[in-house]
């Protein structure tokens, strides 16, 4: 007679029981390694996030006309605006040493177009040139009275649609008789972001091409783009026309379950105009 081989019942709930015990003791052990890879990773996440949106912020900053940066809280959020510039260059003067040319008048506001010395910076119809912006009545590119609009650019002359420096008094030519471009297509920018204590965290989002505000405002119309999410900040900004410089201070916390990354850094702000 021939043996059947196999196993029993009892053998089997034996093994599953056993299987369970030291599936159940593994567990104990790689538990908290792998939530400390899960840990480790949402950290990372949340600080290159961070890292990334005040790079961006940076880099903005940097690239602001002079003396036109602001901030201020409205509403429980921060907002940090200033006019981007893309590239400047030099204006004919009379006193620049030159013979001939079109030079640029303070004094006429008939006078439209003038040449630029040197090589054309990046500039085309639409974008706005700004001289010895100071952020101070009468010379706030804001309000506008060193601030004109590109009509055409032909060769080295720059036709302007009006000339609103002649309306400045006294005029203020820049004393290196330098300018700046302000893209047409942003204008002021502006970035917002929830102040620390908000709950929960908000958007930090950035605003653009809603146009120019006397006075700082909560920006209403043109382009947002959002750069983080889950955030909280605090913003303090320190300069001066007279001090050439000033300092913008972001820290940035970024949240994620349960989970907060906070990086701060320090901008340096050019005010020489």
């Amino acid at each position: 007679m021939r043996r059947v081989f196999g196993f029993t019942l009892v053998e089997m709930i034996v093994v599953i029981a056993i299987t369970g015990i030291i599936a159940a003791a593994v567990a104990v052990f790689i538990r908290y390694p792998v939530e400390g890879y899960g840990d480790a990773v949402r950290r990372a996440e949340l600080t290159d996030a961070a890292d990334v949106a005040l790079r961006r912020i940076a880099r903005d900053v940097r690239l602001a006309l002079p003396n036109s940066l602001r901030v201020m809280t409205a509403g429980g959020i921060h907002y940090v605006e200033f006019i981007i510039t893309q590239s400047g260059g030099r204006y004919r003067d009379p006193t620049d040493g030159s013979t001939g040319g079109n030079f640029l008048d303070f004094t006429n506001a008939a006078d439209t177009s003038f040449d630029v010395l040197g090589t054309l910076p990046l500039m085309a119809a639409n974008d706005f040139i700004v001289i010895y912006n100071l952020g101070v009545p009468g010379s706030d590119a804001y309000i506008g009275n060193n601030r004109a609009q590109i009509q055409a650019v032909a060769g080295n002359t720059v036709t302007l649609t009006a000339n609103p420096f002649a309306a400045q008094a006294p005029p203020l030519p820049s004393p290196g008789a330098r300018f700046q471009v302000v893209p047409g297509v942003e204008r002021a920018v502006s970035y917002a972001c929830p102040q620390t204590g908000v709950s929960p965290p908000g958007n930090l989002t950035r605003h653009w091409n809603y146009g120019f505000n006397p006075a700082q405002a909560v920006p209403a119309g043109g382009s947002t783009a959002l750069l983080a999410g889950n955030v909280t900040c605090e913003v303090d900004y320190s300069g001066n026309a007279t001090g050439r410089n000033g300092l913008l201070y972001i820290s940035l916390a970024l949240t994620s379950g349960g989970e907060t990354v906070t990086l701060f850094n320090q901008i340096h702000v050019d005010n020489s105009p």
